[in-house]
């Protein structure tokens, strides 16, 4: 493994551990070079994964593109980050069981929408109105109507 900070081409494994759902191993290393320490993650992947985008163009899938995107929805949410873990890993599990190698990019947001709404109600309407495009408020009264989170949104506030 390169060291991020120097370039050099060994770095040490000093610990390695389970990471807290169990997905990935967690290894703290050192660079023997510039002393710098960084922790990397492993994880099992099963298949390479393609995603079929709206557009025709297909791309590798990115699990940090996936958490990026979560993230964004989740912002200044009270999730603690290894539930948003375990649904991340939970979603890329569903997604590589699936049998297929390539899948369209539909599947991956209709997962996330179904994990999210599981979650956290606020999270679930902001992911949907960037995936589903919304362009107005006359939009998120349709979506909330569908959807029966009214309610809930009210709640919330």
């Amino acid at each position: 493994m390169r060291c991020p900070f120097c370039g050099h081409e060994e770095t040490q494994v000093k610990d390695s551990r389970p990471s807290e759902d169990g997905a990935a191993i967690r290894r703290r290393r050192m660079c023997p070079a510039c002393e710098g320490r960084f922790t990397t993650f492993e994880r099992v992947q099963l298949r390479e994964l393609t995603i079929l985008k709206r557009s025709g163009r297909r791309t590798p899938f990115d699990r940090d593109k996936l958490a990026r995107s979560i993230s964004i929805a989740i912002r200044k949410r009270p999730i603690e980050p290894e539930r948003v873990e375990r649904m991340i890993s939970a979603i890329v599990r569903q997604l590589e069981s699936m049998g297929e190698t390539e899948l369209p990019s539909s599947t991956i947001g209709e997962l996330v929408m179904k994990h999210l709404k599981q979650l956290d109600d606020v999270a679930y309407v902001r992911y949907a109105s960037v995936y589903r495009d919304f362009r107005e408020t006359q939009d998120f009264a349709r979506f909330l109507g569908e959807e029966g989170l009214n309610e809930v949104l009210a709640r919330e506030r």
